[in-house]
Formats: C-alpha cells, structure tokens, sequence
C-alpha cells in the first residue's frame, strides 16, 4: 500500500471530533512507525498537519521546513547535487540543516532527541544507552542528516571539523553504524591509530550484519598496515574476509603482502583470538547485538506479526547461522534467501 492508498484509507476513518481524530491518527503513526513504513508515516504526519488549528500548524511548519521545503525533502536535494559531484554548493546547504536539527532538536537535561528508525534500533538503544531523559523520537533521520554534512566536510578537506559533528550524528542514533564508520575513516585520514581502533571497537558492539563486522576488522586492518604491524594487520583482514568477502579487502590484503614480501597466512583459531585480544576486540558479534535480534523475533511470533518477525529472524540468523532460526524463516517463508555471505567456521572465543 503506497501513501496515497494509505492517504486515503485514514481520511475515510476521520470524524468530527478533532481530538478523536489526533488519537486515531497518532496510534497509527505509531504502528506505522514499529513496522518501518515510511510511507504510512508520512501519511500520518500530512494528515496531523492539515487537522491542526493554524497557529500550531505554523509551528510544526517552523520546526519541519528549511526555506519552506521540508526537512526530508531539503536533505534530498543535498544528496542530488552530491550525486551531481556539486560538493561546495551542497556543503552551506548541509550546513544549514545542521544548524536546523541542532537548534530546534537539541538535548537538554530532561529529554533527548533520538532517529531511531525500528523496533531493533529502539529496544538495542534502549539496552546499551540507558538514560534516564525522556527520549523524544523525531520526525526525521537525523543522524543520516548530520552523517551528510560530516561527508562534505571530509570531501572538502576540513576533515577536523568532521569530528564532533560525527560524534553529534552519533547522539542522535548511538546504534546506526554509518556515522561511526564516517567517523572512522576520518581517523584513517589523520592517521590516527588509537581512535580507528577504539571507533572500530565501539562499532563492534552495535554491529548487527555480518557486513558491518567485517567492514570493522577491515578498519583495522588498514590502520595496522599503515602502521607496519604486518602480521597483525593479516589477522584482522582474515577475519574481515571470514565474515563477509569483499574484492576491496582482497586488494587490501594483496597490499599488504607485497609490503611484508610473503603470503598472508591464515591464524589458527588461537592466534586470531590472542591477536584481537591484545586490542581488546571481541571475535564476531556482541551478545547484547544477538540477544536483542531474538528476543524481537520471540516478540513479534507471540503477536503474529510475520513481517517484523520474519526481519528479527533474519538477523539473528545472519548473526548466528543457528539451524533452528533458519527453519523458522524457511516455516514462515519458504522462498526466503540468507543473507549471509559463504564462510568457513568461524572460531568460538
């Protein structure tokens, strides 16, 4: 059901009684929302506009238009001319929408503004992050919104003042990963050798597909090459490889035999786990990361909700590979595909 059907379907449930109408259209916000459809969302959020008495129709307008576009909208225009290598005329642009979410949205000591955009970013936040502030969810994905900005800062060569706007991005939606790998990359740039790891450590802990595993052990892979600690770098681009291949830690990996002038060869089981210890990082995903994706799976199968269900389960699966989660998937959906990529067994700490 795309928004128009969507549209239409809510118009048909409005009545006479304005407050009436804001409970309905909220609780379906809501409900739209936990099953990540954006659409109904946005449905939701027009309809919420056009009900609402002029003066705060005025506000929420203030709070949700740059130049009067709307904020989503504004950040697509970002993207466009990114796309269109337009980087210095995007980057006052972004720079603008930063100042917006930053101003209008900001943290005080009572409550905080989160973009937390599902059911397993919300319970995961809410497990690792625990703070007594009333979160706020907000109307929009901030945290790509301020990753962007930090993108062009980069792009443009101020590659040090990407930094506490990346770690902005970061307050705004503690569990995404893209501004903690923006964040890392910037540390690549500056060669800074202690905060790729620490970045790639805290990664670790949010990490939730193997991709997003292996694109850490790769992080530091390339900072220990750099750095000329040849065999350990082999290690962690072993274990990236493990996880999920990809051609450019390959290349990577062709790099760093050709500076060490032989092979990489392949750790045993208790070299790999020695080797991460001494950087204090953990082989595979973190407890907290799995335990979150099945008590979601377990919560969405006592609702019957399949297609939330059907999503926990595959992430636990891509996590785990545990036979009896890819039965439940392959029960509710027979066609489904698994997403994780071929690999041989991974070592157990």
């Amino acid at each position: 059901m795309d928004k128009n059907d969507i549209l239409k379907k809510l118009r048909g449930k409005l009545g006479d009684s304005s407050e009436e109408n804001e409970k309905m259209l909220r609780e379906a916000g809501e409900k739209y929302a936990a099953e990540g459809n954006l659409d109904g969302v946005n449905a939701v959020g027009e309809l919420l506009l056009e009900q609402m008495p002029e003066d705060r129709k005025k506000e929420i307008e203030r709070l949700t238009h740059i130049d009067g576009v709307r904020i989503d909208q504004y950040h697509q225009k970002i993207v466009d001319l990114i796309e269109d290598k337009k980087a210095l005329q995007a980057l006052p642009l972004a720079e603008k929408l930063y100042n917006k979410i930053t101003t209008e949205y900001a943290h005080t000591e009572n409550a905080k503004f989160v973009s937390l955009r599902n059911p397993f970013e919300d319970n995961l936040c809410q497990t690792l992050f625990k703070d007594d502030r009333i979160l706020n969810r907000t109307p929009f994905d901030f945290s790509s919104y301020i990753t962007t900005y930090a993108y062009l800062l980069v792009e443009t060569g101020s590659n040090i003042d990407a930094i506490p706007v990346l770690e902005t991005a970061i307050e705004y939606n503690p569990v995404d990963v893209a501004p903690r790998f923006e964040l890392c990359e910037v540390y690549k740039l500056i060669r800074n050798k202690r905060m790729v790891i620490e970045v790639s450590r805290d990664t670790l802990k949010v990490a939730s597909s193997p991709i997003a595993i292996a694109r850490c052990y790769a992080n530091i892979g390339y900072i220990l090459t750099s750095f000329a600690d040849f065999e350990d770098a082999g290690v962690f681009y072993t274990a990236s490889v493990m996880f999920a291949p990809n051609k450019g830690v390959a290349f990577e990996m062709q790099h760093l035999s050709d500076l060490k002038g032989s092979p990489i060869m392949r750790p045993t089981q208790q070299q790999l786990i020695n080797t991460m210890k001494k950087y204090d990082i953990n082989f595979g995903p973190d407890k907290t990361v799995i335990e979150v994706c099945a008590q979601l799976s377990s919560h969405f199968l006592s609702k019957k909700d399949f297609p939330n269900a059907l999503q926990a389960l595959k992430m636990t699966y891509n996590l785990t590979r545990d036979e009896h989660v890819k039965e439940l998937i392959l029960k509710i959906d027979p066609n489904s595909p698994m997403f994780r990529p071929a690999q041989d067994a991974a070592p157990q700490q």
